[in-house]
């Protein structure tokens, strides 16, 4: 008999947007604002609202997921705050997605792009960097380690074909900086794509099959630098 695909909820609070997406039956239904600081006011209804949407209560659930970062760190941390809330009353494990990630699936979701470097505005003149590949199943994968650098310090692998697309804000703060760092390795851009609940739930469905959720007390928010402005 074929496993019962997991069926978990998603919540990103990490950037200027807001989200929530629930994934049932291979169907994502999702709520998402661009509202910057009204997160705490917005996540809560979204959630009710997308569950309802999927016709199922909490404890309908596999588990959670949430935007572990990086990315805001007020706006992290409400998302670790509420995601752990729900677990600690519903007993739900809980699945961290890296918000780099997310943005990735997102270009791979909308435009097939398949080899992804996404960037976020890390202020400070600096910016979150990670470097993704998708594997045989659709999924977007590391294949370098998500730091935190000026942006004439970024990196990529060399392809052994094609070329490279940007996404996310960090693109739109520092793309002439990037693009002389990168040279012609960089084919696209899409600087105004946000992180959305409904990719992080499919990379979170993906991890939880795995073996990758952990208990609430141990979904912790991923920052990739101690000093933060906000």
């Amino acid at each position: 008999m074929t496993a019962r695909a997991p069926r978990l909820l998603a919540i990103d609070t990490s950037g200027e947007a807001c989200s929530a997406a629930v994934l049932a039956d291979g169907i994502i239904y999702q709520e998402f604002a661009v509202a910057p600081r009204r997160h705490g006011e917005l996540i809560l209804t979204m959630m009710d609202a997308v569950l309802e949407s999927a016709g199922l209560a909490l404890a309908d659930l596999d588990a959670l997921a949430f935007g572990r970062g990086p990315g805001s760190f007020t706006g992290v941390r409400i998302a670790t705050a509420v995601v752990q809330g729900a677990a600690f009353g519903t007993g739900c494990p809980v699945v961290g997605v890296s918000t780099l990630a997310a943005l990735a699936q997102g270009a791979l979701r909308r435009g097939g792009q398949r080899q992804v470097l996404a960037a976020l505005d890390a202020r400070m003149d600096e910016v979150y960097w990670g470097c993704f590949q998708a594997d045989a199943g659709g999924l977007m994968r590391p294949c370098c380690a998500e730091r935190v650098c000026a942006p004439e310090a970024v990196e990529a692998p060399e392809l052994a074909n094609g070329q490279w697309h940007g996404v996310g804000p960090g693109w739109s703060a520092y793309e002439s900086r990037l693009m002389a760092q990168l040279g012609d390795g960089v084919a696209s851009l899409e600087p105004g794509a946000q992180c959305e609940a409904r990719d992080i739930a499919t990379l979170a469905a993906s991890a939880y099959v795995a073996g990758e959720a952990v208990a609430a007390e141990f979904a912790l928010p991923v920052y990739l630098r101690d000093r933060v402005t906000r």
